[in-house]
């Protein structure tokens, strides 16, 4: 199968987050899907399949397959766009989160997907100290967001990996606060799917993109992941529904032989 590796969220190669993209003639089974996503050893991996003029899109982890990935999606849009579907600007992907639609506007790829406000919940005992971190506050969402007192607590945060592991109701924990030079800024970690921190989690602002547009009145907004990597988001929240743009770059192009 021809197999793609692309810098999600980055303005230039080696930053924001790599990206497996995998393009399938016909499914194979999940655990060979598992396999190579092992195998590559990326945050994420995603396997697309053609159905029309859309295309049917899976993410897997290296440890098991997830519901709604951004920085995959956003690398697939770039590679179908600058092969096989050179003349779209727009391709709609069908997944387990529903369909999700990546538009490109020149360098951008700006993809549609499902808001997932968070709703407070009470500091669980320990995070603090899994952390080393005074907390705010913590919001429940498919991930624990959990509230910082500003961009320097999140830059230097050193969490306890193996502490992390004990908050397995979540499948990750995102880090927050408002930004000096973008509107706020996170980190993730998701120690339980095998992604000790995920450079840029496009997915994880989904819950972002309505906490931060309520906190700070404002419908657009900037966003930077302050991973080793790094990576900038341009956000939009538009209701039941929000906006995630960034650019990409490609790394590699090859053949996965099975």
């Amino acid at each position: 199968m021809k197999y793609y590796v692309a810098d999600a969220f980055a303005e230039e190669l080696f930053k924001g987050n790599p990206a497996g993209v995998c393009l399938l003639d016909q499914w194979i089974s999940d655990n060979t899907m598992q396999s190579i996503a092992a195998e590559n050893n990326l945050a994420e991996t995603a396997f697309l399949v053609k159905n029309g003029e859309d295309y049917e899109l899976r993410w897997f982890t290296p440890e098991c397959e997830i519901d709604l990935c951004g920085h995959a999606t956003l690398g697939s849009a770039f590679v179908l766009m600058n092969t096989s579907e050179k003349d779209k600007d727009k391709i709609v992907f069908h997944s387990k989160s529903g369909a999700l639609t990546v538009k490109r506007n020149r360098e951008q790829y700006i993809m549609d997907f499902p808001s997932r406000k968070p709703a407070p919940v009470e500091i669980p005992e320990n995070l603090a100290a899994a952390l080393g971190v005074e907390i705010l506050g913590t919001y429940r969402s498919r991930d624990l967001l959990v509230l910082l007192k500003d961009e320097e607590t999140v830059k230097h945060l050193a969490p306890d990996f193996e502490r992390l592991k004990a908050f397995e109701s979540y499948f990750g924990i995102v880090v927050t606060a408002q930004g000096t030079g973008s509107d706020f800024v996170s980190r993730y970690f998701a120690p339980n799917a095998g992604i000790p921190e995920d450079p840029v989690t496009g997915s994880s602002h989904c819950t972002l993109i309505p906490f931060w547009s309520e906190r700070l009145i404002r419908t657009e907004m900037t966003a930077k992941q302050l991973s080793k990597r790094g990576g900038i988001l341009y956000c939009k929240d538009c209701g039941e529904r929000v906006e995630i743009g960034g650019k990409a770059k490609l790394y590699l192009t090859g053949e996965i032989n099975l």
